[in-house]
């Protein structure tokens, strides 16, 4: 793939116009958009068929955990949508990973298309350690805890987790290394030190992809920049 194809830009924004304008802006420098709950919850599916309409994809970040028929269920609304790639926690369990995974590969067969990506959710790359542990009542450290959920995504028929990148190494040793993993928490050099930030495990894109990242997502620093477009392409650059 190119670099293009491995970048997810985040449309993190609540309103149709928002949505069509940056990807208006961004479609030719990158192939993927993520759609995640709020732009999902104001708007639907029409931001995922615009998506489509300018020749994207979408990866749909609604990180389903509910009872496994329920989550089958949506896998399957999800695999309607011809989606590239969606989510669920991790954490709902082997059970419930299964049932999506089943279900999403009977509805891609029942219609005849490519199965979309299914991944899982790991631990939120807005938690530290201590939250985990102390907020959270998770005996294990962080690490353990990513490998663990991520070993058992696999055993449950998932393609891959969504990481954090400071765990992207031990993913791939502990399971295996074709098993994707997508990596929110990207900060370029340039924007390290810019502004607030809530996301406390995080690297650069070049780190992120030497580390064995298959896909990373961005957000801030490429949407809230002054030129969108010139901020992609600092990032396309510094990957190269």
């Amino acid at each position: 793939m190119e670099n293009k194809d491995r970048v997810i830009i985040a449309l993190d924004v609540d309103n149709m116009a928002d949505c069509r304008n940056r990807v208006d802006q961004l479609c030719e420098q990158v192939s993927v958009f993520k759609i995640g709950m709020e732009l999902y919850t104001a708007c639907g599916q029409d931001a995922v068929e615009y998506v489509h309409k300018k020749g994207s994809k979408v990866f749909l970040d609604l990180k389903f955990h509910d009872i496994p028929n329920t989550v089958a269920s949506v896998s399957r609304v999800a695999t309607q949508l011809g989606v590239f790639m969606f989510n669920v926690h991790a954490c709902g369990g082997g059970e419930m990973m299964r049932w999506a995974s089943e279900a999403c590969v009977k509805e891609a067969d029942r219609l005849g298309v490519e199965k979309p990506l299914l991944i899982g959710v790991t631990v939120l790359t807005s938690l530290s350690e201590e939250e985990l542990q102390k907020e959270l009542s998770v005996s294990r450290g962080m690490e353990e805890q990513v490998v663990a959920l991520a070993q058992l995504a696999k055993e449950s028929g998932l393609d891959g987790v969504v990481s954090s990148p400071k765990e992207i190494e031990l993913i791939k040793n502990a399971v295996s290394k074709d098993f994707v993993v997508v990596t929110p928490g990207i900060r370029p050099e340039w924007f390290v030190n810019q502004g607030q930030n809530d996301q406390k495990r995080v690297l650069t894109p070049n780190r992120a992809f030497d580390l064995g990242a298959d896909f990373i997502v961005i957000g801030r620093p490429v949407t809230q920049d002054a030129s969108p477009r010139t901020a992609m392409q600092k990032v396309l650059e510094e990957i190269n």
